[in-house]
């Protein structure tokens, strides 16, 4: 039987609950778990639902597989737990990215500090990214420690995890039926329906809200109007890799297209792009007036919103922050080993939203005429779309600790102006 799907208000919250307690001592805790074994995908997603908590007063525990995670912008009240990295090869293989151990011994460190870290910090709320157990069940033996001190549990899934059947299939395979039944009283879906209905692909049970995307919110006031640290005086066009681990095809056509005239083009290229490929991008540059590269910019979402368009490749996070702003989008989606970004692509732009360019036809000429086209043409369409999950999210939160924490008061504040984290923003 199918859970019942809430779907939060189109409008945005007028005020944000905050928590209050009688013992001050005591501020109510929050987990946010994220395998992060490719790219930084989960963890920036976990970064701006943190951020966005910190109007309630609480102590956010980020759980993370990330170690770059240590540098992100963080507001008082939050701190991380690094695990040993995994790292996806192209074929989808996991292995440790760091240590020279094999994959379970790796994946046995990180569930054992994973559960201490659980058990230690005893989180009033736990909300799990994407996988119900955890990667390869890792989560199991701290889920089972939050339950265990009565913490409330929330399973975040993004918009669209891949196709339909592969969903299914991996959600079969994963068990997440019993997973859910087993160990969480709610499921959070960052997206809207009406782009992707993942609580139907899956066949969700229990409480399922659909938060809309986390997207308004990331821009910090004070990045509206105002140009990025080092932004070229003409207008340019932005693009972006991500973390830049898949990025090589994208880097290669962008650097070497046409730009629209009058225009620089930027590319950023993401930490984890091969270096090798980083540097004949920088030499690419380096012979041409209206080119630059740089490997990461840490007010990433400035430039956004500062862009005459943007390029980029179709993560979660890299799509809401430029939805976020009225600069136009054209994707090029990553197809392998998931078609997670293709299919959210491909959805979008059927509402108007964005531009998809398909990786099998990407090639300089045909990325430079993409271009010319996209920054003479009209805004795109996005009113459509629900981008407030950021503005919900802390709602949900309060609700959830008031049930948990019976000592506990939910007292209202003023509207808050949510900010992003920067610091992690390809």
């Amino acid at each position: 039987m199918f859970g019942t799907v809430h779907v939060m208000s189109t409008r945005r919250a007028p005020a944000i609950a905050a928590i209050a307690t009688a013992d001050p001592s005591h501020r109510p805790r929050v987990a946010l778990y994220s395998h992060d074994a490719q790219g930084l995908g989960h963890i920036r997603r976990n970064l701006a639902i943190a951020e966005s908590l910190a109007p309630l007063g609480v102590d956010v525990l980020l759980l993370t597989g990330a170690p770059e995670a240590a540098s992100a912008r963080r507001p008082a009240g939050v701190d991380l737990v690094a695990v040993p990295a995994l790292a996806k090869d192209a074929e989808g293989d996991y292995a440790a990215r760091h240590l020279g151990m094999g994959l379970e011994d790796t994946l046995r460190i990180r569930a054992e500090v994973l559960r201490a870290a659980v058990a230690s910090f005893r989180p009033d709320l736990l909300i799990v990214d994407k996988h119900p157990r955890g990667f390869r069940r890792e989560m199991e033996p701290a889920l089972r420690e939050a339950r265990a001190h009565g913490a409330r549990t929330v399973l975040g899934l993004r918009d669209v995890l891949d196709t339909p059947d592969v969903a299914r299939r991996e959600w079969r395979r994963d068990d997440g039926d019993a997973a859910l039944a087993e160990h969480y009283d709610e499921t959070w879906v960052y997206g809207d329906r009406r782009v992707h209905d993942v609580a139907e692909v899956l066949g969700l049970t229990g409480t399922v809200r659909a938060t809309g995307y986390l997207a308004h919110g990331r821009v910090p006031a004070l990045g509206h109007g105002v140009p990025p640290s080092g932004a070229p005086a003409t207008p340019y066009v932005l693009c972006v890799l991500g973390g830049g681990s898949d990025g090589a095809e994208l880097a290669e056509a962008f650097t070497r297209a046409s730009m629209p005239a009058g225009h620089t083009g930027v590319l950023i290229t993401g930490p984890h792009l091969p270096e090798h490929l980083r540097r004949a991008a920088k030499s690419r540059a380096a012979r041409r007036s209206d080119l630059r590269v740089h490997t990461w910019r840490e007010d990433l979402v400035r430039w956004y919103a500062g862009a005459a368009a943007v390029v980029a490749m179709g993560g979660y996070n890299t799509v809401c922050e430029v939805l976020a702003t009225d600069r136009p989008l054209l994707v090029v989606p990553r197809t392998t080993p998931r078609a997670e970004q293709l299919v959210r692509a491909e959805a979008m732009a059927a509402l108007g939203a964005l531009e998809v360019r398909r990786p099998e036809d990407l090639t300089p000429t045909v990325l430079a005429a993409d271009l010319h086209r996209i920054v003479a043409g009209p805004p795109p369409r996005r009113r459509g779309i629900d981008l407030d999950g950021l503005a919900r999210i802390p709602d949900l939160v309060a609700t959830l600790l008031h049930s948990a924490t019976p000592a506990t008061s939910v007292v209202t504040v003023a509207p808050t102006t949510l900010a992003m984290p920067e610091a992690l923003s390809a």
